[in-house]
C-alpha cells in the first residue's frame, strides 16, 4: 500500500474520505511506530484534498507541541486554551472555524490560512493525546462531513497510538 494510494477523481468529500480512510487504517496495521503513521496519515490527507496545512500536535505538559505535518512552516508550540488548537484540546471537542480572522485569539502560523478544523485525539483511556489540525486557503471550507470522517480517523488514531513521550 505504501506506494499505491488510490484517490478517487471526485470533488465529493464522502467519496474521497471513504476511499482514503481504509487505506490509512491499513497503513497503521503494518507499522507500529506512531510518528511514522502520523506522518503518512498527514501525507495521505494532504494529497487527497490539497489543504494548505495538515498536521498533528502532541500534548506535552500544558502545551501542544508540533508533530508530523505537511505544508508550510508551522507554530512549534501552542499553549492550552490558546487559539483553535488549544481550545479544541482543552474542551476535547472538534472545532470548525469558517473564517479564522474572526476567531478570538486565533494564532496565525500562516497568513494564507482562512478556515480551519481541529479534532482532538484521545487515547483509549480518554486521556488527551493531541490534536489533528487542518487549514485551508478557502473560507468556509470545512463542515460537518469533515468533522464526522476526521473524528472517526482520530478515534482510530487514539486507539492505535503508543504514547511514548
Amino acid at each position: 500500500m505504501a506506494e499505491n494510494l488510490f484517490i478517487p477523481n471526485s470533488t465529493n468529500k464522502d467519496h474521497i474520505y471513504e476511499a482514503i480512510l481504509p487505506q490509512i487504517f491499513e497503513l497503521w496495521e503494518h507499522e507500529e511506530d506512531t510518528i511514522a503513521n502520523l506522518a503518512n496519515t498527514a501525507a495521505v490527507i494532504k494529497q487527497a484534498f490539497g489543504h494548505l496545512w495538515i498536521g498533528f500536535y502532541f500534548l506535552k505538559s500544558n502545551e501542544l507541541v508540533l508533530g508530523p505535518f505537511q505544508g508550510p512552516l508551522a507554530c512549534s508550540r501552542i499553549p492550552l486554551h490558546k487559539g483553535v488548537c488549544g481550545k479544541a484540546a482543552s474542551e476535547k471537542k472538534t472545532i470548525i472555524v469558517p473564517n479564522v480572522h474572526e476567531f478570538p485569539g486565533h494564532i496565525s502560523c500562516s497568513s494564507l490560512s482562512n478556515s480551519e478544523i481541529v479534532v482532538p485525539i484521545c487515547l483509549s483511556n480518554q486521556k488527551l493525546f493531541g490534536v489533528l489540525d487542518i487549514d485551508s486557503i478557502h473560507f468556509n471550507h470545512f463542515d460537518e462531513k469533515d468533522a464526522i470522517y476526521l473524528e472517526k480517523l482520530c478515534k482510530f488514531i487514539g486507539e492505535k497510538s503508543i504514547f511514548y513521550f
